[in-house]
């Protein structure tokens, strides 16, 4: 039998974390995960009510649908507490494993968790590509446009699938693209899901980020997303404000999902710092970028696409975006709920089987709340 410091080694070892939480943190973590309500919470706004796919047009009518219905309307909350379970999964090919739409998802888990993690056990390159490879995926998708008949597009893999990656706005997502193809062939899921579930890993794969509850089911399409609608970033905040409302996302959610950059790095905008990242973190997910992003002089190192610094001064989003930058983690905290709500909306734009789908979060990895903290435990304990 393991002693407990083997178990703990193995446990870390098995899901290339390395990031097992202190206990107090793990319990402070959970203690987050009630009801989300505005009227107990002064540093929130209420819910976006507007609904994507089919809980628009016919309701919840499955336990998953209702769940997602409740995290859209903030009743719940968007973030899944806990460890992975299974910690190692049964094999690929057995009947166990066939038998739980998770388990392959779990095997998944555990590859990206080695493809996603840096030697400093920071998330690196490619995860930083995974979440925008989300992104740029899912948001292909407009109210408008689906109104006109062209309900197509959004959290479909048509980003891998219909060779959009040849689109300049997807520049540099080429190795991520490569790796899907990769993980698809291996595994045999969805590449709608696939891409999905890896922004959702990276994003906890990133010290501090928050573990995003996570569904399965999409429909594939091989079909192109309609073009142009992904933001420019050099575009006006109110032209930024006005594209994402289209696709039912509300100002305070974009302020959320902007944050992203807090992990990114710029290649293409300006080739005289190229590699250059948006805060002077981007292998955690901190709020450093929404202080960095306002500040009267540009952090050394740093580079302020001039999108985010327009939407930082713009008056739906400039007191959302102060919130975000406390201290004492309740920035953090802040912003790890609101982001894990309004990506969860993100990723299911364009979906028509909301209620059709599985929630898988129990297979993501751990989250890790306190990275510095833990780190230093795990090197002398």
């Amino acid at each position: 039998m393991l002693s407990t410091k083997a178990l703990i080694v193995t446990l870390c070892f098995a899901n290339y974390v390395l990031a097992w939480p202190a206990m107090a943190e793990l319990m402070k973590l959970q203690r987050r995960q009630g009801p989300v309500d505005p009227a107990d919470d002064p540093l929130d706004e209420p819910a976006n009510t507007r609904l994507p796919g089919d809980l628009a047009t016919v309701g919840a009518t499955s336990v998953v649908g209702q769940t997602i219905m409740d995290i859209l309307l903030r009743k719940v909350t968007a973030e899944a507490p806990g460890i992975p379970s299974p910690i190692i999964p049964p094999a690929l090919s057995s009947a166990k494993c066939k038998a739980d739409t998770c388990c392959v998802w779990r095997h998944v888990a555990i590859a990206m968790n080695f493809a996603f993690i840096g030697p400093t056990l920071r998330c690196n390159d490619l995860a930083r590509a995974a979440i925008r490879l989300g992104f740029h995926d899912a948001g292909t998708w407009s109210v408008k446009l689906a109104a006109q008949g062209q309900d197509y597009g959004g959290a479909d893999g048509s980003l891998v699938l219909a060779g959009e990656i040849s689109r300049p706005e997807n520049k540099g997502l080429e190795k991520i693209v490569t790796q899907m193809k990769a993980w698809q062939k291996t595994y045999g899921v969805g590449m709608a899901d696939l891409i999905q579930f890896g922004a959702n890993h990276a994003t906890v794969t990133c010290p501090l980020g928050p573990r995003i509850r996570t569904f399965v089911g999409r429909k594939d399409s091989s079909k192109p997303a309609p073009d142009g609608l992904l933001p420019d970033a050099k575009a006006s905040a109110d032209s930024l404000i006005n594209l994402f409302e289209d696709k039912t996302i509300s100002a305070h959610e974009l302020a959320a999902l902007v944050g992203a950059h807090t992990s990114s790095r710029q290649f293409n905008f300006d080739s005289a710092t190229s590699g250059a990242p948006q805060d002077s973190t981007p292998g955690v997910w901190d709020v450093l970028f929404y202080n960095q992003t306002v500040q009267n002089n540009v952090t050394k190192g740093v580079f302020r696409i001039p999108s985010d610094v327009a939407l930082a001064a713009h008056p739906s989003m400039s007191a959302e975006w102060q919130k975000f930058s406390l201290g004492n983690g309740i920035g953090q905290d802040h912003w790890n709920g609101d982001y894990a709500i309004a990506y969860t909306r993100l990723s299911l734009l364009g979906v028509n089987n909301i209620n059709n789908l599985t929630e898988c979060s129990r297979v993501m990895p751990v989250a890790r709340p306190d990275f510095a903290g833990f780190f230093k435990q795990f090197v002398n304990g």
